[in-house]
């Protein structure tokens, strides 16, 4: 199996694409660029790869010339300001998409950036947008770098088109109508892309949004729901959105895989290793969690509002066939470096493994009710039978000693399942001692506002977990993932949290502050203070200083977050959690510095008792 290529010598006269990514070049079907570049190479096109392009100058950008069709431009697996930043707008010391973990190899905004410096070098050459950051961009949206609304990234970028969501099937299309002599401004009715246009009066059946306004708080919350309501293949319409002289177009979305394109893109020959050119720079770390881990499905029904996923991906689960993933299984054990551990067989979560109900195929998925919130539907098909299966025919190949899940497991999905043979079998084969869910908060106020269950959910959950594990004699333990400062939490919320991490004697390791990123409900709350879905006041934690404080009191236990908890119990009147009760977070700081005094003062008095002791005895 051979890269594709990335060089000059590589590449046979004029290519057909050339890719240009925020990432190091890792040949891996969980990295989009790859996954682009195979796809259109199968389809018989040729891909030059551009990764991590020198910004500065346009050198880079022509080193393999005009391509025939279009430069493809991706800022990478993530967002690049994500990618960049911490929540608290701190730049981040390490990127393990790029060469030896080294930050700094791509610049803020790298869609825009790419794609203004290609259209710097070719005044002509069509350009398309694609990957997370064009995809959760492709309408106005808020910025949390910027703290303000921005708008299309397709007019910031002065590119011709954008996919958005995953892109397969539109990149085909796309190229088929290049190469048929279409001019790019011409391509106007593929599904899962957007345009800009000065005239609309070739459309019919759309949806107006509001202006972009970029101080209209109300507005946008009413724009952005008629987004998020406007995600599925079957019931999506045409949205138009209008800036000043010009309009974006945003067709429906595309059809999801069938299984069998599914498994057609993972039989692709993917070498699934960075390329040799990082190996001088201690190769690229994204790829050690992912390389022995097989993606079984994509697609997620279960709602989140913090969750992009049903903004790019859809909410309807697309899965590949057993005979795909077994193949892909047995694949690793002919790698020299495979210990004979599969990390993980999943996906956006990983107990989805098929439409969250009949109808969603023919009728699309729900505008106004989630599958799972607040509770299941009463059509949902809470059914782990297919991956249990799945996960015993993995347990046992030759040369496979473990599966191990470590994708998220949707709790109140499996809490729900009146078969309890994934339970048992979960517990038993696939937890590396502990099992990572994601509960996020213990506050119900919280919670709604997050688009979670009920929290006695999880609590049922996590003694069942416990019963499951004593009956089999394991010692295994739940890992709670926790989101501190969401819509809706203040510091009474965040005390409460506490104080439940308290009684279950559990100090996160890792705490994750909400970061407000572009395509969530939960975002449109953070900029707007309402609930775009009933337009009502959400009370949201914005300052630095708050923000600490509720992160501080996550892990309470710790010394340097001592200060940070004092101050929030005493802005929250819990005065009555400064003590040595056992219900108390913290004890009074006036106490230790006696206690440290004392002992300070006892230390000095056996100091002269010995040092007398020594006077008398000389």
């Amino acid at each position: 199996m051979k890269f594709l290529p990335m060089t000059v010598e590589e590449i046979n006269g004029q290519v057909d694409f050339v890719l240009v990514t925020g990432d190091a070049y890792v040949d891996h079907p969980s990295f989009g660029a790859s996954v682009i570049g195979r796809v259109l190479v199968n389809a018989g096109y040729s891909v030059a790869i551009l990764p991590q392009p020198n910004w500065k100058t346009i050198g880079d950008f022509t080193k393999f010339g005009r391509p025939r069709l279009a430069f493809l431009v991706t800022g990478g697996n993530i967002d690049s300001m994500v990618n960049h930043y911490t929540v608290a707008l701190k730049k981040r010391k390490k990127d393990a998409y790029s060469p030896g973990g080294v930050s700094g190899k791509r610049p803020n905004r790298a869609t825009i950036v790419y794609s203004n410096k290609i259209r710097e070098a070719y005044k002509t050459v069509p350009i398309i947008l694609g990957g997370i950051e064009a995809s959760l961009r492709r309408m106005s949206h808020y910025d949390y770098w910027d703290n303000a609304l921005r708008r299309s990234i397709l007019l910031d970028s002065s590119a011709d088109l954008l996919v958005y969501g995953m892109g397969e099937k539109q990149i085909i299309e796309i190229a088929n109508a290049l190469d048929a002599g279409n001019p790019a401004e011409s391509i106007k009715n593929v599904k899962g892309t957007l345009y800009r246009t000065k005239d609309i009066s070739h459309l019919k059946d759309y949806i107006m949004l509001p202006t972009y306004d970029p101080k209209g708080k109300k507005n946008y919350a009413k724009s952005f729901l008629i987004q998020y309501n406007n995600t599925d293949f079957k019931t999506a319409k045409i949205l138009v959105e209008f800036y000043n002289d010009v309009y974006i177009v945003q067709n429906v979305p595309t059809p999801p895989l069938t299984t069998s394109e599914f498994d057609k893109i993972h039989s692709l020959p993917f070498t699934r290793a960075y390329h040799p050119m990082y190996e001088k720079d201690g190769g690229v770390p994204a790829i050690d969690e992912v390389k022995f881990s097989i993606i079984s499905n994509r697609g997620c029904f279960g709602g989140c509002n913090f969750c992009a996923l049903s903004f790019h991906q859809g909410r309807i689960v697309q899965s590949r066939s057993h005979k795909s993933i077994i193949a892909e299984a047995e694949n690793f054990t002919h790698d020299v470096t495979f210990k004979g551990y599969i990390h993980d067989v999943g996906g956006p979560t990983a107990n989805f493994r098929m439409p969250a109900c009949e109808k969603q195929l023919t009728h699309g998925a729900c505008k106004n009710r989630q599958c799972l919130f607040p509770t299941p539907c009463k059509n949902l098909k809470i059914d782990h039978s297919d991956y249990s299966s799945l996960l015993k025919k993995l347990r046992q190949l030759s040369g496979i000693k473990k599966v191990f899940i470590r994708s998220g497991i949707r709790y109140d999905y499996l809490i729900s399942d009146k078969s309890d043979l994934f339970f048992k079998e979960l517990c038993t084969h696939h937890i590396s001692g502990q099992l990572k869910v994601a509960p996020e908060h213990v506050s119900n106020k919280v919670l709604e506002k997050m688009g979670k269950p009920n929290f006695n959910l999880y609590k049922k959950f996590a003694e069942k977990f416990q019963n499951f594990n004593a009956r089999i004699n394991k010692q295994q333990y739940l890992v709670p993932y926790l989101i501190s400062s969401h819509p809706g939490s203040d510091l009474n919320a965040a005390i409460e949290l506490a104080h439940y991490l308290k009684t279950i004697n559990h100090t996160p390791e890792q705490v994750q502050d909400f970061y407000p990123t572009p395509g969530t409900l939960s975002t449109c709350m953070y900029f707007t203070e309402m609930d775009p879905q009933t337009m009502k006041k959400v009370y949201v934690p914005k300052s630095q200083k708050e923000k600490a404080m509720q992160r501080a009191l996550l892990q309470f236990r710790l010394p340097k977050n001592y200060s940070l908890v004092k101050e929030a119990l005493i802005k929250a009147n819990r005065n009555d959690l400064i003590g040595f009760d056992k219900k108390c977070l913290i004890k009074p700081l006036v106490t230790r510095d006696k206690n440290k005094n004392s002992k300070s003062n006892k230390i000095k008095s056996n100091k002269i008792k010995t040092n007398t002791s020594s006077k008398r005895k000389k």
